[in-house]
């Protein structure tokens, strides 16, 4: 038979019970606390204007650019010549158009350099690319046209390096540039 709770029991429980305190303060934020919406009233916090940058880089780049292509697959660097036509900004992007030659063999070139984050992508058009390059691949890079990196189109393409740097005076080319170009042409 077993044995009756004891009377003492009962309030041992309600002491390991924690009682309301007076201390206690419900959280309040700022906002509600000043009377008025700090999130709305407060500035925006990104001052840059991407889609400004892109406009004078369409007319401020420089359209010739000298360099060198190193593939990875044990071949040493070979000279590049980049020649752009004068360029567009299309919202926070600008569009390039151009010719590339590496190695003394030229194929015409068009791409997207974001504004805002410098990330290039420049995919190289023809029927003949360049021997060190093959088909179906691009470039792309994180710092503009100064440095990008070959991805080719298959696994067995290692890719390489392009490094290019402005050719002196192809900054006051670019702002006499006036000329249309050529239409941008559809990669599909």
């Amino acid at each position: 038979m077993p044995l009756p709770l004891a009377p003492t029991a009962l309030p041992l429980l309600l002491a390991l019970t924690p009682l309301p305190s007076d201390t206690y303060a419900p959280v309040v934020s700022p906002s509600s606390r000043l009377g008025g919406n700090l999130l709305i009233d407060a500035a925006p916090v990104e001052t840059f204007d991407p889609i400004g940058r892109a406009q004078l880089i369409a007319v401020q780049m420089p359209r010739l650019w000298n360099g060198s292509y190193l593939p990875f697959q044990g071949a040493g660097p070979v000279p590049v010549q980049l020649s752009l036509a004068p360029s567009s900004a299309v919202g926070q992007m600008v569009v390039l158009r151009g010719r590339i030659t590496i190695a003394g063999s030229e194929a015409p070139v068009q791409g997207n350099l974001n504004a805002k984050s410098d990330q290039l992508d420049l995919l190289v058009l023809g029927d003949a690319p360049p021997a060190e390059l093959g088909f179906g691949g691009g470039f792309q890079g994180l710092q503009g046209l100064s440095l990008s990196g070959w991805n080719g189109n298959r696994l067995t393409s290692m890719g390489g390096r392009l490094q290019l740097v402005p050719v002196p005076g192809s900054n006051r080319l670019a702002a006499e540039g006036s000329e249309a170009g050529e239409p941008i042409r559809g990669l599909w």
